[in-house]
């Protein structure tokens, strides 16, 4: 799937899809986990799924507004970058992964940034333009 076939509309189901998952995630860490993995584990995987949940949401404002107004694709893409990459990496060294994953985890949160920015930025230009 190429960047110019994902609409908004698919951009708010891959936020729907990814708000699903977190709800998983959180529900098997909740019941799963607690007698696999120690509490920074815990620590870590309740991280993961606070902040995958957040930008799930994020991701589904990202396809609403870009419904009704002009949004650069690389905003959502950067939302689930970011997701991949901080939460993704929790919760793999909650699971066992080394704990060098978590260099990697800071570039998630950088590109969520980023894309709060991007996003604080085509609302503002919009408003402005008044369209």
């Amino acid at each position: 799937m190429s960047r110019q076939n994902i609409g908004p509309a698919r951009w708010v189901a891959l936020g729907a899809f990814s708000c699903g998952l977190a709800v998983v995630t959180g529900a098997f860490g909740a019941h799963g986990l607690e007698r696999v993995v120690d509490a920074q584990g815990m620590a870590w995987w309740k991280t993961a799924v606070e902040y995958h949940f957040i930008h799930a949401l994020a991701l589904i404002a990202c396809g609403l507004h870009a419904e009704r107004r002009e949004l650069a694709g690389w905003i959502p893409g950067l939302m689930l970058a970011g997701w991949v990459l901080f939460s993704g990496t929790l919760y793999a060294m909650a699971l066992g992964a080394p704990r060098w994953f978590g260099a990697i985890t800071p570039v998630g949160g950088t590109l969520w940034i980023a894309a709060w920015i991007g996003l604080g930025w085509s609302a503002w230009r919009s408003a402005r333009s008044g369209s």
